[in-house]
């Protein structure tokens, strides 16, 4: 360390003293020396035909290759090549341009010149031509289009034959009792529905932190059957959804689950996006409509905030239908799913599925933010998968406390042994580590 840097006694001291080697290349000369021509001594721009030259004897020398008449020196052939009188003898000073080095083999004909600016000019044309989807692209997004508009519909309008919500918060005693007096399935009408309006989005953090753990234990979550019913409503959907798509379908039935256990809460909350009223805080799902405070009793602020704030974050993007119907494609054919044994062909799936919907937002958006939009898709489902884990987990906690309530489809989606499967004939495939029955469900 220098005796400068040494008494320096603050930070922006230290940065302005000079530093010691800088001290020590000063006088030296930094930039090039300027370069003559080989030929006539002019200012040289670069080396043309194996030679240093300017721009003046480098267009000398190609126009004395392509002429047929041969050049005669007047003189002594002795001509002193200058740059004021370089013009004067084309003799002399082409055989200069030989002495030092020029070859005339590197000078193109007449046909390659033609032959390469066609080629520069193809190039430019392929480089400029508006992005365009391949045949085989637009093939696949209308596959997806088509499975995702027969299994999902935003009306909610097949959704029928639930539970009612309860929106109360019973004493466990108390909802055994009205659990058995309302078994009974019946429709919910749309006053009722919207008869707790989000006002309080955000509220489940104050609630849960000053009602702990006492009212886990001491209270039940009233909604917990309605909201069964909704998700296996919509699990459901998801795997028909899976199931019209070859490529899903060209797997083994044990990666086809390993995909599906591991997409089906992803997939479930894209759907569950495209109903979402960012405005009113709520989903809306055709007569029906929730708010964060309804699964406040149930699920815990670990998943309800990210999630709430994941629902915002995507719907801001303004996403069309066949940027969603993409981002369930990625989220389906994730190679790196827990059981997966056909990584090879998931992963290309994968990265076919991800140039598509890079490739749509190329062509069909317009703007400066559309060259943000696909990593910020991309961005949102790596958010998903930290709240998979945590779903699968807060299910399980839930079902400790309300056993038998939670569907056997939804538990076997988030446990890591088993999995139903509804076959065309209507029977439920039970797969077990591997093997597989067929029952009929009850």
């Amino acid at each position: 360390m220098s005796d400068k840097a040494a008494g320096a006694q603050t930070i922006r001291e230290a940065l302005t003293q000079p530093h010691e080697e800088d001290e020590d290349e000063e006088g030296k000369v930094t930039e090039d020396e300027p370069r003559a021509c080989g030929v006539c001594g002019d200012l040289a721009k670069g080396y043309h035909f194996n030679a240093l030259t300017c721009e003046g004897c480098k267009s000398f020398f190609r126009r004395a290759i392509k002429r047929s008449a041969q050049l005669r020196c007047l003189f002594l052939n002795e001509c002193s090549i200058t740059k004021n009188n370089r013009r004067s003898c084309q003799a002399c000073r082409f055989r200069k341009c030989q002495a030092i080095g020029m070859r005339r083999e590197m000078v193109m004909s007449e046909k390659e010149v033609l032959e390469r600016r066609f080629h520069i000019k193809k190039k430019r044309k392929v480089h400029n031509a508006p992005l365009q989807l391949s045949s085989q692209q637009e093939e696949a997004i209308q596959e997806l289009l088509w499975g995702h508009r027969s299994t999902f519909d935003s009306a909610f309008y097949c959704f029928s034959g639930f539970r009612p919500m309860d929106r109360n918060v019973l004493p466990v005693g108390e909802h055994n009792q009205s659990a058995s007096e309302s078994s009974c399935t019946c429709s919910l009408s749309s006053s009722s529905s919207s008869s707790s309006p989000c006002s309080h989005c955000g509220s489940f953090e104050k609630q849960e932190s000053q009602e702990g753990g006492q009212v886990r234990q001491s209270s039940v979550y009233s909604a917990l059957p309605h909201m069964t019913d909704l998700i296996t409503f919509m699990i459901q959907d998801i795997i028909s959804f899976s199931k019209s798509l070859q490529g899903f379908r060209s797997f083994t039935m044990g990666d086809q689950i390993a995909l599906l256990k591991g997409a089906t809460f992803e997939v479930m909350q894209i759907r569950f996006n495209m109903v979402f009223n960012t405005r009113k805080c709520m989903w809306e799902c055709g007569h029906i409509t929730y708010c964060i405070d309804d699964a406040v009793r149930g699920f815990q602020p670990l998943l309800l905030e990210p999630l709430l704030k994941f629902h915002h974050t995507l719907r801001r993007l303004g996403l069309q239908e066949e940027e969603y119907v993409l981002m369930q494609a990625l989220s389906l054919f994730s190679p790196d799913r827990p059981g997966v044994q056909q990584h090879a062909a998931v992963d290309k799936l994968h990265e076919n599925v991800a140039l598509m919907l890079k490739t749509w937002i190329d062509c069909k958006r317009t703007g400066p933010e559309k060259h943000l939009l696909y990593p910020k898709v991309m961005a949102c489902l790596t958010e998903m998968r930290t709240m998979t884990e945590e779903y699968s987990k807060q299910v399980l906690q839930i079902q400790d406390i309300q056993p038998n309530v939670i569907s056997s489809l939804i538990m076997e989606m988030v446990s890591k042994k088993t999995l139903q499967i509804l076959t065309p004939t209507g029977r439920e495939q039970l797969t077990l580590s591997g093997s597989t029955s067929v029952r009929t469900p009850n």
